[in-house]
C-alpha cells in the first residue's frame, strides 16, 4: 500500500531542536493577564520568529505525536509528480492543476500573494469560477455544491498541466489607483484589481461566468478554529444583532461530503468548507489534481477528456492514511505568540481597535470545545481575532460570487493572529482575499458594508493614533 512508504520519511524528520521554544515569562502583579495576551493560541502557542514562525507544532503537542506531525508535513511540503512514477506514494499529479504541492501556495505555511506584473503563472493565487443558478435543478444543486461551476472549466481555473496536457488558461492582474484621503489630509493610494484570463484552451468561459481571485491564507491555528463550538458561533452572531450597531454576522451552512448533510462552514475566504479534512481533500483535488475517497473524480469537466486519456496515480491517488496525516498536521500548526504586548503604543492601539469597533467581528477570548481525541486543542482560551462569521463588506471588496449562504458581498472574518509575522515569514505584506492590500492600513481602508463605520472612524483618527492602531495589529 502507498502509505507503507511513510517509513521512508524518518530520514526527512527535522531535528527535535526545531521544536524547542523559549517559555513566555512575564513578571508583575498583572502577569497572568499579560501572559494570556501573549498566548494567542492558548497552551498551543509557541515563541518563535523568523521565516519558520508558522511551521512549528503546537507547544503542548506530546513528542509521541510529533512524528505524525512531521509525516503530515512531508506530504504537505514535498511535490507530487506525474504518474506513473517510482515515487508511487505521491504520484497522480494533474493532468491540469494549480500547483504540485501545498507548500507552493501556503509558502512556509503562510500567506500567498497575487502574481507580479508580467508573471506567466499565478502560483499562490487561484481563480474560482461559477455561473448563476437559473434552472430549478441548478438551484437545488446549490444545497450540496454551493456554486454552479463553469460548464467548460469547472469550479476553478488550472494554469498548469503535466506533459501531454495544456493549462486551461493564464491569469493576469492589473490595477487601478484609488486614492483615499484621511481627515488630516494624508493620502493613501489603494489599488483596485482587474482580473483577466488569457490563452483559454477549451473555448470561451460561460458568458455569465463569475470569477473570484483568491490567495492562499495562512495555515496557523486551524485546528483551534475547528474546535470552536457551533453554539459559540451562533451566540456571537446573536450578540452582534442585539448590539444593534450595524454589524450582523451569519453562519454559513455548507455541505459535509463525508456525512452527506449540511454543516457549519468555517474554512476558506467565504467559510465554504466545514472541516479541515474536507478542506484538505478539496485542495488536493482542485489545486493539485488528486483524487481521494472524499473527491473520487478528477478535476476535469465532461468536455475535458484529457483526464481519461492520461495515466493516473490509482484510485484514490491520496490514500486515507495520507489524508489523516495531513489533517493532523494542519490541525496542529501553532500560532506564534504576540509581541510587544506591554509597549505603550501597542496598548494604545489595542484600545483604539476596540473603540472604533473592529472587535465586533475580530473577536478574541474564545474557548475551544473539550475534545479528548485532540487533547492539545481541547478547552483552550484563544485569541484568533475572528468570529468565523460571514459579513457584508460592501461593494469595494465584492466579487459578486455566492458560495452556499454567502452572497457576492459577504466574506468570512479573517483571523488576525500572526498577521504581524507576514513579512518575515513570506517576504511580503499582501492582505485581503486577493492580495490587493499592500499594507495593513490599505486592508483597513478597503472595509465597507458592515465595517464602513469602523473604517470611517479610522479615517478620522490623527496620524499618531493610526500608527498606534497599526502597531497593535503588527503585535498580533
Amino acid at each position: 500500500m502507498k502509505y507503507s512508504l511513510v517509513v521512508t520519511f524518518f530520514s526527512m524528520l527535522v531535528s527535535p531542536s526545531i521544536f524547542a521554544t523559549t517559555p513566555i515569562e512575564v513578571a508583575g502583579e498583572t502577569a497572568s493577564v499579560t501572559r494570556a495576551k501573549y498566548l494567542s493560541g492558548g497552551a498551543t502557542t509557541i515563541k518563535k520568529s523568523g521565516p519558520n514562525a508558522f511551521s512549528l507544532p503546537a507547544a503542548n503537542l506530546p513528542m509521541t505525536k510529533r512524528l505524525d506531525f512531521s509525516v503530515g508535513n512531508s506530504f504537505f511540503r514535498n511535490p507530487w509528480v506525474q504518474a506513473p512514477a517510482t515515487t508511487d506514494a505521491r504520484d497522480g499529479l494533474g493532468p491540469i492543476f494549480n500547483t504540485n504541492g501545498c507548500q507552493n501556495c501556503h509558502i512556509k505555511d503562510g500567506r500567498g500573494h497575487p502574481p507580479e506584473e508580467g508573471a506567466t503563472n499565478a502560483v499562490s493565487m487561484l481563480v474560482r469560477l461559477s455561473i448563476p443558478a437559473m434552472t430549478p435543478e441548478q438551484k437545488k444543486a446549490l444545497i450540496t455544491d454551493g456554486v454552479i461551476p463553469d460548464p467548460m472549466y469547472g469550479g476553478q481555473l488550472q494554469d498548469f498541466s503535466i506533459s501531454g496536457a495544456k493549462p486551461e488558461g493564464q491569469i493576469a492582474i492589473s490595477y487601478q489607483n484609488v486614492p483615499v484621503t484621511f481627515t488630516d489630509g494624508e493620502v493613501v493610494t489603494l489599488r483596485k484589481p482587474t482580473l483577466t484570463i488569457t490563452d483559454l484552451q477549451y473555448g470561451e468561459v460561460h458568458p455569465n461566468v463569475q470569477m473570484s481571485a483568491r490567495i492562499a491564507p495562512p495555515m496557523i491555528g486551524l485546528g483551534l478554529l475547528e474546535q470552536i463550538p457551533e453554539s459559540t458561533l451562533f451566540s456571537m452572531a446573536e450578540q452582534q444583532r442585539k448590539e444593534g450597531v450595524g454589524v450582523s454576522g451569519k453562519v454559513n451552512k455548507v455541505w459535509d461530503v463525508q456525512t452527506n448533510q449540511a454543516a457549519v462552514g468555517r474554512f476558506g475566504w467565504k467559510a465554504g468548507q466545514p472541516n479541515l479534512m474536507q478542506q484538505n481533500a478539496a485542495a488536493f483535488n482542485g489545486d493539485v489534481g488528486l483524487t481521494s475517497y472524499l473527491f473520487p473524480n478528477e478535476n476535469c469537466t465532461e468536455q475535458q477528456t484529457i483526464c481519461a486519456e492520461l495515466p493516473n496515480g490509482g484510485k484514490p491517488e491520496v490514500s486515507d492514511k495520507i489524508l489523516d496525516f495531513v489533517e493532523f498536521y494542519s490541525q496542529h500548526l501553532a500560532v506564534p505568540s504576540r509581541r510587544n504586548v506591554t509597549d505603550p503604543i501597542v496598548m494604545q492601539g489595542e484600545k483604539l481597535f476596540a473603540d472604533v469597533g473592529c472587535g465586533s467581528c475580530h473577536q478574541s477570548q474564545i474557548k475551544t470545545a473539550k475534545n479528548e481525541d485532540l487533547p492539545a486543542l481541547s478547552e483552550q482560551m484563544i485569541n484568533p481575532y475572528s468570529d468565523l462569521l460571514l459579513h457584508d463588506m460592501g461593494e469595494g471588496l465584492a466579487d459578486h460570487r455566492g458560495e452556499f449562504l454567502a452572497t457576492g458581498t459577504e466574506w468570512r472574518t479573517a483571523p488576525l493572529w500572526g498577521i504581524g509575522y507576514t513579512e518575515e515569514v513570506n517576504g511580503h505584506t499582501n492582505f485581503l482575499h486577493d492580495g490587493r492590500a499592500r499594507t495593513l492600513m490599505e486592508a483597513v481602508l478597503w472595509h465597507g458594508g458592515e465595517a464602513q463605520g469602523s473604517r470611517d472612524r479610522v479615517v478620522g483618527l490623527p496620524k499618531s493614533e493610526r500608527k498606534a492602531l497599526i502597531a497593535f495589529l503588527e503585535s498580533l
